[in-house]
């Protein structure tokens, strides 16, 4: 039974926000309230109110000491103080360094940005140049949360110079990095259909990428999206399974692409301008990088031995052979278009003559690489990023000597990371984020 309006309980004037509670009077104070039973625990036997009042008011308490304890000022848990940034170990004194709630995962990203970016499972976070501030957070919609470590290949994310590139239900969509009024997304040509799209890099202008229809029929079309006028430049059949390797380094518009197909595996250059395809040479059925410069382009020969094809024509050049007892692995060089500077897994690292392939220098490491680890040509610096504790080493790329190693104070787990712009060299790892002079 429900009281009458004047019989309700409600917290006191006097007590908003406190535990008290009282009866609203009536006019016969001798009348017990509806809800209200005769015969309590004092001897006069007064009104005492029912199990439900009681129950009611207990409610009201309990809200009303809830309302009292969030209002307090000052009270409940404090917000977690900001983390210190770590400090200069060795190397040069960073011009910034920059700290995120969240790890990043750069090995999500296909290219290097010219802006400083912080790429975590919150998004990419661009940064000022000068300053290290946040400038902007780009995030992404993606099947399975972008980025993840089991993310799949039609939601890659291709960063280029200014923009990031990702895919989105039959449509290449570009994000600028500072200004949202340059975005735009664009639509793949009907032949394409609805299919799952592949992102595999940005070269200069132009971003490739190839589309799965849905259900897959074996029909894989390679495109070319043309950047500055916002439209597809060329799309066409896949032949086999061909596509170009990831990272994508290519050589005046000509970049090597894998070739799957029935009739055994190939290395072939394409021209990106046209997507035609220009020579095609067998290949390791294993092989899983190849890079270009003005000259050649380079690919594996076994874990350890390495192969300068002419750009030309893909015929022999020169090559790299381990000796007998070598047990490490190459990775992935990089050009000047003078030397090219071959990695080894075990810290050892060698420039040779681009027209010859003769050793120039070596130098070797205080640690390991591995595939993730990106080295970077930056002026007369090399730089190559190792494990979190051991920091970036920066070489002199025409001597190899070392230049200075910088490392921080900062735990970590991960391969430091590295892009540049015209003045600074960003390096980072694990949660942090550094700005440095260019040697």
């Amino acid at each position: 039974m429900q009281p009458a309006p004047s019989d309700r309980a409600r917290p006191t004037a006097s007590d908003q926000g406190g535990g008290a509670w009282q009866w609203d009077e009536t006019d016969d104070r001798s009348a017990a309230p509806a809800d209200v039973l005769s015969g309590g625990a004092e001897q006069d036997g007064g009104p005492r109110p029912t199990r439900r009042r009681l129950l009611a008011g207990a409610g009201v308490l309990a809200a009303g000491a809830a309302v009292w304890a969030f209002a307090r000022p000052g009270d409940g848990p404090a917000p977690a103080p900001p983390r210190p940034l770590p400090t200069r170990l060795a190397g040069p004194e960073p011009l910034w360094t920059y700290r995120s709630r969240e790890p990043m995962t750069p090995e999500r990203l296909i290219g290097r940005p010219g802006v400083p970016v912080f790429l975590s499972r919150e998004g990419l976070q661009v940064l000022d140049p000068a300053t290290g501030k946040p400038l902007r957070m780009l995030t992404f919609a993606a099947d399975k949360g972008w980025p993840d470590d089991v993310e799949q290949p039609g939601v890659r994310v291709v960063v280029g110079t200014d923009r990031v590139f990702t895919s989105s239900n039959g449509h290449v969509d570009s994000h600028h990095l500072t200004d949202p009024a340059a975005e735009w997304s664009l639509p793949l040509p009907e032949e394409s259909g609805n299919g799952a799209i592949t992102l595999f890099g940005c070269d200069g202008d132009l971003v490739y990428g190839e589309v799965l229809p849905r259900p897959y029929t074996g029909g894989d079309r390679l495109f070319a999206v043309n950047v500055p006028d916002r439209r597809v430049l060329w799309s066409r059949a896949a032949l086999g399974g061909e596509r170009p390797f990831t990272p994508l380094v290519s050589a005046g518009g000509r970049l090597p692409v894998f070739d799957s197909s029935t009739d055994g595996t190939h290395l072939a250059l394409m021209d990106g301008a046209t997507g035609t395809r220009l020579w095609a040479v067998p290949a390791e059925v294993g092989l899983t990088w190849a890079v270009a410069d003005a000259a050649h382009v380079y690919a594996a020969e076994g874990p350890a031995g390495l192969r300068a094809l002419r750009l030309a024509d893909g015929t022999p050049h020169w090559s790299v052979a381990p000796g007998p007892a070598d047990e490490w692995r190459l990775l992935p060089p990089v050009s000047d278009g003078a030397r090219v500077y071959l990695y080894r897994d075990n810290g050892l690292v060698t420039a040779h003559d681009v027209a010859t392939g003769a050793r120039l220098w070596e130098h070797r490491l205080p640690f390991r690489l591995d595939r993730r680890s990106r080295p970077l040509l930056a002026g007369p610096a090399l730089y190559v990023p190792g494990p979190a504790a051991a920091g970036v080493r920066a070489l002199d790329a025409a001597t190899g000597e070392e230049r200075w190693t910088f490392r921080d104070s900062g735990p970590g787990v991960d391969v430091w990371s590295l892009s540049n712009d015209s003045s600074r060299l960003y390096a980072g790892h694990d949660d942090v984020l550094h700005a440095l002079p260019l040697s």
